[in-house]
């Protein structure tokens, strides 16, 4: 397994960038483009989707986990990111990704990188993934960020400083950034996420895939709310839960193998679907 980084160039800035990819297999069997999660929830998965990288890169796929604007080591602050301007960054990377390697497109999105996968589906029209991956996918960005401000209005409770969810929306409509958790949300990151809702991609399969306590545990009801009307609509969607603790808000790093080969197993799913 090969592992090489660099940059592109971004929307606004240069874009740091992993690529997982392997030199035993005959030839590149395809792409797969990872959009990660938000805020400290990137930090909390990358173990995971450094792990899963690799497993694709040994099934002979190229894999490129890419930090968009504001984030790890890409150019700018978090502080001056936005929702357009992450679309465009995917834009941007996938671009880079079709130049220099050949076959079927996979998109894997975690958490609030579904939302991002989604809407950037939406937007390009020639995207067409044989198969869109979904990490315990955000349904509702407003919702989410209504989560994240409950953050800042936690840790003001401890600290004796008494906001609410609602003041701290206003203050961001109003223009204002706020700091949450250590990270700098502005109006504008904070307004696209709000806008954004979980979309079935135009092209290819859906997999859907949750981490639950326990093995008898299934989906949210949200979740299996949404894959209905999919499915409803003519949307191929996988759903399948896997049991693992939420390694994206867990105290410590967690991993959750069986997720990783049910992962594997969809990409191969995907695979087979692409005429020769």
């Amino acid at each position: 397994m090969s592992l090489s980084a660099g940059f592109l160039q971004g929307s606004r800035g240069p874009l740091f960038y992993t690529l997982h990819s392997t030199s035993t297999s005959p030839r590149c069997r395809g792409v797969v483009l990872v959009a990660q999660p938000f805020a400290e929830e990137q930090n909390k998965s990358r173990r995971m989707v450094a792990l899963q990288a690799r497993a694709l890169a040994l099934d002979g796929w190229v894999v490129m986990v890419p930090d968009l604007y504001g984030c790890g080591d890409s150019h700018g602050d978090f502080g001056e990111a936005d929702w357009q301007g992450w679309l465009d960054d995917l834009d941007a990377c996938l671009t880079h990704l079709r130049r220099t390697h050949a076959g079927p497109v996979v998109c894997l999105g975690v958490r609030a990188g579904c939302l991002l996968l989604s809407q950037f589906a939406q937007q390009r029209d020639a995207l067409e993934p044989v198969a869109t991956i979904f990490w315990q996918p955000v349904l509702d960005g407003n919702l989410f960020l209504m989560q994240f401000l409950r953050l800042r209005v936690a840790a003001g409770m401890i600290g004796g400083n008494k906001e609410s969810t609602r003041d701290l929306r206003a203050r961001l409509t109003a223009g204002e950034s706020l700091e949450i958790a250590g990270y700098m949300l502005s109006s504008k990151l904070a307004s696209g996420l709000a806008e954004s809702r979980l979309e079935a991609p135009r092209t290819g399969a859906v997999h859907w895939f949750e981490v639950v306590s326990s093995d008898d545990a299934g989906l949210s009801v949200q979740s299996s709310k949404c894959i209905d009307e999919w499915r409803s609509s003519g949307i191929e969607v996988h759903a399948t839960t896997c049991t693992g603790e939420p390694f994206w808000s867990a105290q410590e790093i967690r991993e959750v193998p069986s997720l990783i080969e049910l992962t594997r197993a969809a990409v191969v799913d995907a695979e087979s679907g692409v005429p020769a």
